[in-house]
C-alpha cells in the first residue's frame, strides 16, 4: 500500500481508513464510471479536486490493449506526472493525498486529491473569440511563448500529457493578465505518462493534438513559427531544416483531427 497524506487531510484522517474516507467525500460530481470518480470538494473554505480510480478488470484491460489503447490503471500517474513536472519547475498542480492499495492492476483502489487551482479561467475560453476579437499582439506572443516553453519543458522532463490540448493549459485571473505578467499551470494529467525519456511517438501526438485544439483561434504561420522556436529552443532555421517530417505530419494529423470533429462534434 502507497499512502501520502498532507494537510488538512492527514488531520482530517487521523486514525481512519483513507479509502473509506475519500469515498465519503461529498461535492460536486464532474465524472462518475464505474471504475473513476471525479468531483469537487471543500474542506475549511478551500476547494479540492478528487479522482478515486477503481479496479478496472482484466477484460477492460485486454480490450484496451487490443485495440492498442494504454488504460489508466490508477492514480499513480497523475501522481507521478505531477512530482516530475514540479522537480523541473513546470507549473502544475499541487498534490496534497494519494493512496494505492492492491497490486493486482485490475483491481487497483487509488486516489489523488489536488488543491484547486482558482481564479483561472483554461486558454480555450480565453482564445474563443480571438478570430473576431483579437488580443493585444504581444500577449499573444507572450502565451504562445509560454505554451512552447511549459511543453518543451514537460517533454524534455519524459512526461507525455495525452490530453495535450489548450484546455488543459489555466490562466490564473488573480491579477490582471498582461503579456508581462501572468502565469499559466498545465492540469488534468491523469493519463499521463512519465519516462526518463519521451519517445518521439508520443512527443508528436501530444503536440498533434494541441496545435488541433487551436486551429480555431486565428493562429498566424508566425505564430506556428514562434511556437516552434519556444519549443526546441533552438534557431528557427535549424528546426525547419531538421523537423520537415514532423511538420507535414503534424498538419495532416490535425487536419484529419478536425474533420473528425466537425463530421461527430463534441463526441471527439
Amino acid at each position: 500500500m502507497k499512502l501520502i497524506l498532507a494537510e488538512p487531510f492527514k488531520s482530517l484522517w487521523a486514525g481512519r481508513d483513507p479509502f473509506v474516507e475519500v469515498e465519503a467525500l461529498q461535492g460536486e460530481v464532474y465524472r462518475e464510471l464505474e471504475a473513476r470518480r471525479t468531483l469537487r470538494t471543500e474542506v475549511d473554505g478551500r476547494g479540492y479536486f478528487v479522482k478515486i480510480h477503481r479496479g478496472i478488470g482484466w477484460g477492460e484491460i485486454v480490450k484496451n490493449l487490443v485495440t492498442a489503447k494504454l488504460p489508466v490503471l490508477g492514480a499513480g500517474q497523475e501522481w507521478q506526472a505531477i512530482q516530475r513536472l514540479q522537480a523541473v519547475g513546470v507549473p502544475t498542480m499541487t498534490a496534497v493525498a494519494y493512496g494505492e492499495r492492491n497490486s493486482n492492476p485490475a483491481d487497483q483502489h487509488s486516489f489523488i486529491i489536488t488543491q484547486e487551482l482558482a481564479p483561472t479561467v483554461s486558454l480555450e475560453d480565453f482564445s474563443i473569440n480571438w478570430r473576431s476579437e483579437p488580443p493585444q499582439p504581444a500577449l499573444k506572443r507572450a502565451l504562445i511563448a509560454e505554451v512552447a516553453r511549459m511543453t518543451g519543458m514537460m517533454h524534455r522532463a519524459g512526461v507525455n500529457h495525452r490530453d495535450c490540448y489548450i484546455c488543459h493549459f489555466l490562466l490564473h485571473t488573480d491579477k490582471p493578465v498582461t503579456a508581462q505578467d501572468f502565469k499559466l499551470s498545465v492540469i488534468d494529467l491523469h493519463r499521463a505518462q512519465t519516462r526518463p525519456a519521451i519517445t518521439r511517438r508520443w512527443r508528436n501526438k501530444d503536440l498533434a493534438a494541441l496545435y488541433f485544439s487551436a486551429l480555431d483561434i486565428g493562429l498566424t504561420r508566425r505564430d506556428k513559427l514562434r511556437f516552434l522556436r519556444g519549443y526546441f529552443q533552438q534557431p528557427l532555421r535549424q528546426v525547419l531544416k531538421e523537423e520537415t517530417r514532423l511538420l507535414a505530419w503534424l498538419e495532416g494529423k490535425a487536419e484529419k483531427l478536425y474533420a473528425r470533429k466537425v463530421r461527430y462534434g463534441d463526441a471527439l
